[in-house]
């Protein structure tokens, strides 16, 4: 994947707000949803377990 030029902005919810208050106190917002982005995507299959997003191509 290329890097984009800019990165998107994310929107948070009201709901994800007080998550990440209220469970993660005193945890850089940024990191809590870059951590719970990995999980998510390790539980859907999508990376490989040394933590590579897989290509679907097999060497």
């Amino acid at each position: 994947m290329t890097s984009p030029t800019r990165l998107p902005h994310v929107a948070l919810t009201a709901r994800m707000w007080q998550i990440l208050r209220r469970c993660y106190r005193g945890q850089r917002p940024t990191l809590v949803l870059s951590r719970a982005l990995d999980m998510l995507a390790g539980a859907d299959g999508h990376l490989e377990p040394d933590g590579r997003i897989k290509t679907g191509r097999r060497p």
